[in-house]
């Protein structure tokens, strides 16, 4: 048997095994079994493995890592299957930490997407990451619920990408760990950057409309233009779960415009 009909015959076995770990909450077992894998057939089993698992298993394993933790997982995850696995994330939040803590689950949540994205130093992997992520409904709503810890930063990084394009410098009010991941995203997908902006600002149909929009210098007062809260944003996502029974689509939302960065 040659080497790659090797490979192939150990996948589905492998496959199965992951998963059971997974779900048996044996995620280091799992991470074990990822590593024995690598070690005989290559990095590529791994990646093969990640994008045949079911995405809430995959979701249930990312979800047990971030960027303090490394995982094999975390660096070979395929962009498509890491971005279907999103939409699961939600369901393994406790019911009462959305209400009580929320942004005690978006941080978690930054710290997972930013594991997954600058887990290395390819810039073509984050780029295409960012693209699959942000292409769908749930992946905007990710990255609203992002956006929404540093909400004033995040319009005011918008206003410099309008006005600067491929020349910004992500200069804000405040330094925010979140403000290089949102320049990434713009570059990455300007369709994707537009609509996790809009789902966090819903008055607006484009960027270019926020350039007269302002956060009022009082922190205890609302801006005079809607603004989604993390918890809405994470009840949102909530409701994005999908059934088991049926697997997440790309999203049908319609395109928002010209390359920014041209």
């Amino acid at each position: 048997m040659s080497d790659n009909a090797s490979k192939s015959a150990n996948l589905p076995a492998l496959t199965k095994q992951v998963s059971e770990l997974v779900l048996a909450g044996s995620l280091q077992h799992a991470e074990e079994a990822f590593s024995q894998a690598a070690d005989e057939h290559g990095d590529y089993a791994v990646a093969e493995v990640l994008a045949t698992l079911p995405p809430q298993v995959t979701a249930l394993h990312l979800a047990g890592f971030d960027g303090a933790k490394t995982s094999l997982a975390t660096m070979l995850v395929p962009p498509k299957a890491w971005a279907e696995s999103l939409a699961y994330l939600a369901a393994t939040w406790p019911d009462n930490m959305i209400e009580d803590d929320p942004e005690r689950i978006a941080e978690g949540l930054f710290n997972h997407v930013h594991g997954v994205v600058y887990a290395t130093d390819d810039e073509d992997r984050r780029h295409e990451l960012l693209q699959e992520a942000s292409a769908t409904d749930h992946g905007a709503t990710v990255f609203a619920i992002l956006w929404s810890l540093a909400p004033k930063e995040i319009m005011e990084v918008a206003g410099e990408i309008n006005t600067k394009g491929r020349y910004v410098t992500g200069q804000t009010s405040s330094d925010s760990d979140i403000v290089p991941l949102a320049i990434d995203l713009a570059k990455a997908s300007e369709d994707g950057w537009e609509r996790s902006l809009i789902e966090l600002f819903p008055e607006f149909r484009h960027s270019n409309e926020m350039a007269e929009a302002e956060f009022p210098d009082d922190p205890d007062e609302d801006p005079d233009f809607q603004q989604r809260s993390t918890r809405d944003l994470l009840y949102r996502l909530r409701k994005q779960v999908p059934s088991v029974r049926t697997m997440p689509r790309r999203s049908t939302r319609k395109s928002m415009g010209t390359d920014i960065f041209s």
